[in-house]
């Protein structure tokens, strides 16, 4: 494991991300990728991408994945070693050693709860509720989604961009997707989510990083 700097390691969070198939109300994971970053230098430390066994040979379930036509590249990934195909425990205990190893007591994803719901029910899933919950113990959920509402509420630009773009909600409020948030974020308003883990855990930290620029540093899912 590379060396952290003393201190740093405070600093030291984890960004998630899941695709899931099954339903909104009962998401199950078949793709979770992370990143470990450190908030202080916004470093990248470490990362992981995995289609989850159980689900993803699952021909059934695959089925009605959301991005069910993406599965061709995912094999693709999982052959030149970009994604690794694993069971669940072993993802399991690969995150519990990364937030030991890191000192991460911080995992955030955005709309948290989304994915918080999606790992908990692809773990009790697998095991039949034998074992109820995916994130290690004590560990604090983090909602960048609930950050970045703060952090852009009042931002007349951010207001511009998104009633020019029509990025708005069926009540005419702003959007804060990670999509629409990375656009005007990076200045690139043709930039497209990928829809898979890994890949949308580099924006979401992105996302991350404004919000503690702009002075937004707290985003406990549940105060």
């Amino acid at each position: 494991m590379r060396k952290i700097k003393k201190g740093l390691e405070q600093m030291n969070v984890i960004v998630l991300d899941t695709e899931t198939t099954n339903s909104l109300e009962e998401p199950i994971a078949y793709d979770i990728g992370w990143a470990v970053i450190n908030l202080d230098t916004e470093e990248t430390l470490k990362t992981e991408s995995y289609a989850i066994a159980e689900i993803f040979l699952d021909k059934e379930l695959m089925a009605c994945a959301f991005f069910a036509d993406k599965v061709s590249s995912y094999w693709e990934e999982i052959k030149n070693g970009s994604r690794k195909l694993a069971r669940l425990s072993t993802i399991h205990r690969t995150l519990a050693n990364d937030c030991r190893a890191y000192g991460v007591k911080e995992i955030y994803a955005h709309n948290a709860k989304f994915d918080n719901r999606s790992c908990n029910l692809t773990q009790r899933y697998i095991t039949s509720s034998k074992y109820r919950y995916f994130f290690p113990w004590k560990t604090c959920v983090c909602d960048t989604l609930k950050m970045a509402r703060e952090a852009f509420k009042n931002d007349e630009d951010y207001e511009k961009f998104c009633y020019e773009n029509n990025y708005l909600t069926k009540k005419g409020q702003n959007r804060y997707t990670a999509e629409v948030l990375y656009r005007f974020i990076k200045g690139q308003n043709d930039f497209e989510e990928v829809h898979k883990g890994l890949d949308d855990v580099m924006i979401e930290k992105e996302i991350l990083f404004e919000c503690r620029r702009r002075g937004v540093k707290n985003g406990t899912l549940w105060d």
